[in-house]
């Protein structure tokens, strides 16, 4: 009811905790995550990888213990640290493993050996010369001959083999090393300056769309009819039938382009206030960040800690690869296999993957949304905590790690059917049946779509939380109902919006590679400027994508807060509004041309009261 909606949206009134079973769930999947990798170190899978094993289960450089059935296991190899392939080229891509004998010896041959023999002759004369070997690779010997990876490193033999092209890109590189690292830093300066100054100039910058978007559709429908007026006026060129239906077909895309072009005025003339709207958010987020600085160093943090956990979780695949129980094959060596369910574990560290990559976005996602909340319903900004985010940061932890474990393992739940779908379509690339390759990529873009949706869903249940404290599918049902109220506001600000941190984005790149153009035009070889100028622009589109993001993150929580405010607050003595003075501009002059058309009651003759300090810098 229209009541309890109203009772239940307290902005930071309640702190309570919220999904705690789910925060329950999510820490006994990590516990069975570290107890995979606990179990492969204790397996002796860790050793294994690191220092290598032959044939018979021996690890390379230590004392190993007998297994029972296993003859030469048990060996004592503390002086035979390396690993040799007696056959390296014989690779078995399908189970990732070279089908090869073996060996753990003292030093890595020279020569190529091919037989049991060449290696017992070796071992008598050179075995424990340390000198006579080449540096391994990780405890690994490389092969002497290395004619069968040819086939897979062809392409890259070949550029590398034109050496003149490859040491004057590289060579450009090492030269102007300088130069890139001073490009790097200027295009984080820029994008911090950015997002101060972006407020300043999103007017402008809807002025560019509006522009570009009338002349586009103006540009294309005008040629389009001037084709048609071309052709219909040359008579020879209607003589045949297949001119004549060209002139169809021409005069076909000439009326859908106009309708197409009527619609979109419509649109832009129906959408114009809500642009007003972007444009007000866009000044708001501004002044958020003048306030909050410590919001433009939250993708370094989110990045570093992923960085961190994907490193963990590929060395505990490594070390999935090499555990399990010693067994012997047809041909008398060993391999290790994991029986039972064990088997399945690297499906559960894969699940792992995803699970907890999207816990730690969604935790990014839940800290903006509760340090910007802070600052939105704080009525004296003076009052605001020393530090927000990190308030935010002890919120989320003591309260709502449950919320951001539900809402990510709903992410998780779209993301592995797509992915298994994904690999299916690769499977069947090249077969005949194009009727379910078609099929399969139909249903791979709708799970993409749902994806996407419920991702900007969750980003608003989470704003939702910080406000409420209330559980996630509380949370997402009443931002669901907020966002389809003002569905023109929302998809205002998501095209609008979009398009306008997509051109502060090409204005950072652009700027940047402009300013390495002019700073690379003392070397007169215009061929190594290519590399430098590729790493300097995808370094200022990655840094300006990473702010941005942000931006539009703080642009989003804002709306819902206005959207809140709006709905349960008129400006009235005890029901004051909580939003900005530009803000306030904004629903004074949207209340007023609601009067002037007729619309208006009256409630609308009602004095406005912005928050207190809310225009404070």
């Amino acid at each position: 009811s229209l009541k309890s909606s109203k009772r239940e949206w307290k902005p930071l009134e309640d702190h309570s905790c919220t999904d705690v079973p789910w925060l329950l769930l999510f820490i006994l999947f990590c516990i069975g995550m570290g107890f995979i990798c606990g179990f492969s170190i204790a397996t002796g899978a860790a050793a294994r990888l690191l220092s290598g094993y032959d044939s018979y289960g021996n690890i390379c450089g230590q004392k190993n213990v007998k297994v029972e059935g296993i003859v030469n296991s048990g060996l004592d190899l503390t002086h035979k640290k390396y690993v040799f392939f007696l056959d390296p080229c014989n690779i078995d891509l399908v189970h990732q493993k070279i089908k090869s004998i073996a060996l753990c010896v003292s030093a890595c041959p020279r020569t190529e050996l091919k037989t049991l023999a060449d290696v017992q002759k070796f071992a008598e004369t050179n075995g424990m010369k340390k000198n006579s070997a080449p540096i391994p690779f990780f405890h690994r010997c490389a092969p002497v001959n290395i004619s069968c990876y040819a086939k897979f490193a062809e392409a890259l033999i070949t550029f590398v083999s034109d050496s003149s092209v490859l040491h004057r890109l590289i060579s450009g590189v090492m030269t102007s090393k300088e130069i890139i690292l001073g490009l790097c830093l200027l295009s984080l300066v820029l994008s911090m300056i950015l997002m101060v100054i972006i407020r300043y100039i999103s007017r402008v910058l809807v002025w560019i769309l509006t522009i570009l978007v009338i002349l586009g559709s103006l540009g294309g429908t005008g040629v389009l009819w001037w084709l048609y007026a071309k052709q219909r006026l040359s008579a020879s060129a209607l003589e045949t039938q297949i001119a004549k239906d060209n002139l169809q077909a021409l005069l076909i895309y000439a009326i859908a382009a106009t309708v197409f072009t009527v619609i979109l005025f419509l649109i832009m003339l129906i959408m114009r206030k809500r642009v007003a709207l972007t444009i007000a958010l866009f000044h708001v987020a501004g002044k958020v960040f003048i306030h909050l600085p410590l919001l433009v160093f939250q993708p370094f943090w989110t990045f570093f800690v992923l960085i961190l956990f994907w490193t963990y979780w590929i060395a505990v695949l490594l070390f999935l690869g090499t555990t399990g129980s010693p067994v012997p094959n047809e041909e008398g060596f060993v391999e290790f296999q994991m029986a039972g369910p064990l088997k399945y574990m690297w499906w559960y560290h894969v699940v792992g993957l995803i699970w907890i990559s999207e816990f730690i976005l969604a935790c990014q996602q839940m800290t903006v949304a509760g340090a910007v909340v802070t600052y939105y319903f704080t009525r004296e900004k003076r009052n605001l905590p020393f530090t927000p985010i990190l308030a935010s940061v002890n919120r989320l932890v003591c309260y709502h790690l449950g919320t951001v474990a539900k809402g990510s393992f709903i992410i998780t739940l779209v993301k592995i059917p797509r992915m298994i779908l994904m690999y299916i379509h690769t499977q069947l690339k090249g077969k005949e049946n194009a009727c379910a390759r078609c099929m399969l990529k139909a249903c791979i873009c709708c799970l993409w779509c749902l994806e996407k949706c419920l991702t900007y869903l969750n980003q608003n249940a989470y704003t939702a939380t910080a406000i409420n404290s209330t559980n996630f599918c509380t949370s997402a049902k009443d931002a669901f109902v907020i966002l389809v109220e003002n569905a023109l506001r929302v998809a205002a600000i998501n095209t609008v919006g979009d398009f306008m941190l997509f051109l502060g984005k090409v204005l950072i790149v652009c700027s940047t590679g402009l300013a390495g153009i002019m700073l690379l035009n003392y070397q007169r070889d215009y061929t190594i400027w290519v590399l430098p100028l590729i790493i300097v622009c995808l370094f200022a589109f990655l840094v300006a994508h990473c702010f941005l993001s942000i931006y539009e993150m703080v642009v989003d929580v804002l709306f819902l807060c206005f959207a809140i405010d709006t709905k349960y607050n008129d400006g009235s003595p005890g029901r004051e509004f909580y939003m900005d003075k530009v803000l306030m501009e904004f629903v004074e002059n949207s209340r007023k041309s609601m009067k002037e058309a007729g619309r208006g009651s009256g409630a609308e003759g009602r004095e406005l009261k912005p928050m207190v300090g809310a225009d404070e810098e």
